[in-house]
């Protein structure tokens, strides 16, 4: 939409737009440089490419030149590109110029195995068919430079901060790249084109990721709760908190089946006499403390039955000799006196607590994850109906993810979160909603497998304002376990954590374990920059049912090319006169 207040500058950067764009239909994009290098005259070649497209081993030469339109206050990416034409090891340097004040920051892309493309998905709903299985671009390594292989193709990732304070219109920033040993560089020019927009914080969408602190102390080797788990534990938060991912889960029980040696249960919980017990929070408003510093307001507590049905209670330990031990047997019933004699000292320190540290306002309660049908609704109520009368300040804030419309009908949960192959029974009945995806769906559905095409991720901030969902929650920041073991898997190696194909590649986690803090994926910074397009279209005040977004049709038939996209952002960044 037009700013009104800034017409001059609008119309400039517009005409700036309209004028490139003539300019590129009427000329080819120049084609990639092809040099000659070292004694051996090794044949190379240099391009760029937007965040949209993976470059794989195989990817041929693109295009020497990049446009993109980005906000300011926001964050933009494209990559830059190397190919090895030759018999030897190639090695490359990059880095960019004329940009200081967008704190360019330069990653390796690195590449890790897709043994198998998700199940169920057509070649056209899948990036990469003509290359693999095999490697895929996905971790992102901070470093700037990298030896390629004979034959090969590699990428660097660039990201950029634009400042709010950033002034308006075209600007050229230069991508170089430097082989190794050698004293010229080959610059590639990216034309940026700054909009007037200064793009305002995303609001009334909240995004939370299942975090599992268990990860951290098992994968580094610290010791449980230790300082070297803390600061790792705030670089992930903080990471979390960067990418536009702001509620934080609060691991205040273990809502896990598998049993723990260690397990990441913030709340001591120490059984004074038989049924009697003694709660210390002082762990717990630690954590608290650092997601606050952080950035952190609203906070996503623990569910109190176990999911797939709620038969059970919420695993509870309590320290015993140098190990843990359950309050329970696991097996017990969730609705037994003993857990419900839980309940009633708990819950009520549970509130003591949060009004104590003023975080009732923020919080999200849960009850039991992904029930289904039949006994699960029946289960269901009947633990809901035990929280209403326990727990009436937890009225109003209580959410899961299920997908049956009647948990929605019947008002059983306050805040249902259906699978986005659901999500269309809850937006006909006109039932306000979050939606979710775990594992599934798969097909043309939206989800961020390593198989996933980017521009397909991309549009996730689209399809939200659009399809008029109230947030968006995901189980997989960091599960880098064995699928329901206390046993690492090896993230690098196999992203199902040994589960395909019941969980696509890609699918338990979002970041990758650094030696000193956490790796980005490619995935994670796609997703991140489609939260932003939302924040951008609330900014411009893009309505859901303006009819620049009809195309977006559900969470299944939408745009998937980075074609709708760039002339979707152009249109609201550089509106016409």
């Amino acid at each position: 939409m037009r700013n009104r207040s800034l017409p001059i500058a609008t119309f400039a950067l517009a005409s700036w737009a309209a004028i490139a764009a003539r300019a590129d239909d009427a000329r080819p994009a120049p084609p990639a440089i092809r040099a000659e290098i070292g004694e051996a005259r090794a044949p190379v070649a240099y391009w760029l490419e937007s965040s949209l497209r993976r470059v794989y081993p195989a990817t041929t030469p693109g295009s020497s030149s990049l446009a993109m339109t980005v906000p300011r206050a926001g964050r933009a990416s494209f990559q830059v590109c190397v190919r090895n034409d030759s018999i030897h090891p190639v090695g490359f340097r990059c880095a960019v110029a004329g940009a200081d004040d967008l704190k360019p920051r330069v990653r390796l892309v690195g590449l890790v195995p897709l043994p198998h493309f998700t199940p169920g998905t057509a070649p056209e709903e899948l990036e990469g068919v003509e290359h693999g299985p095999g490697l895929v671009p996905d971790p992102l390594y901070p470093e700037d430079s990298v030896l390629v292989g004979p034959m090969e193709s590699r990428s660097f990732w660039i990201s950029l901060d634009v400042p709010a304070g950033a002034e308006p219109g075209p600007r050229t920033i230069t991508a170089r790249v430097t082989p190794w040993g050698a004293s010229e560089s080959v610059e590639m020019p990216v034309a940026l084109g700054v909009a007037e927009l200064v793009v305002k914080p995303r609001r009334d969408f909240p995004v939370i990721h299942w975090w599992r602190g268990e990860a951290t102390w098992d994968y580094y080797g610290t010791e449980r709760f230790d300082e070297r788990w803390w600061e790792l534990t705030r670089a992930q938060l903080q990471n979390m908190w960067d990418h536009g991912s702001d509620v934080m889960p609060v691991p205040l029980l273990v809502a896990r089946r598998e049993a723990f040696k260690r397990p990441c249960q913030l709340l001591d919980v120490e059984e004074t006499a038989p049924g009697r017990y003694a709660f210390d929070w002082a762990r717990t408003k630690r954590f608290i403390d650092m997601c606050r510093e952080i950035g952190f307001r609203e906070f996503e507590w623990s569910h109190l039955w176990i999911y797939w049905g709620a038969e059970n209670p919420v695993r509870v330990y309590t320290p015993k000799g140098d190990g843990f031990e359950m309050l329970w047997p696991p097996d017990i019933s969730g609705f037994s006196d003993v857990f419900l004699n839980f309940l009633d000292q708990f819950l009520p320190a549970f509130h003591e607590f949060l009004v104590k540290e003023d975080l009732l306002d923020g919080a999200y309660f849960h009850l039991s994850d992904e029930p289904g049908e039949g006994r699960h609704i029946e289960n269901y109520r009947k633990a809901r109906a035990i929280l209403r009368e326990k727990a009436p300040w937890m009225q109003g804030k209580v959410m899961d993810a299920l997908s049956s419309i009647e948990y929605g009908r019947e008002g059983l949960t306050d805040i249902p979160i259906p699978l986005v192959s659901s999500a269309q029974a809850y937006i006909d009945a006109d039932i306000p909603h979050w939606v979710y995806y775990c594992c599934a769906p798969t097909g043309p559905w939206l989800n961020r497998f390593l198989d996933t095409p980017l521009a397909k991720i991309r549009m996730s901030g689209w399809l939200f304002h659009r399809q008029g969902a109230r947030g968006f929650l995901h189980w997989g920041f960091n599960y880098w376990h064995l699928m329901e073991r206390e046993e690492l898997g090896d993230p690098f190696h196999d992203a199902s954590n040994g589960s395909w194909p019941n969980i696509p590649f890609g699918d338990p986690f979002m970041i990758y374990p650094g030696k000193d803090g956490p790796l980005d994926s490619i995935r994670w910074e796609v997703f991140a920059e489609s939260l932003q397009d939302m924040a951008v279209l609330q900014t411009a005040g893009v309505r859901p049912d303006d009819p620049r977004l009809a195309a977006i049709k559900t969470y299944a038939d939408f745009p998937k090319s980075e074609d709708w996209l760039k002339t979707a952002i152009d249109a609201v960044l550089a509106p016409g006169p």
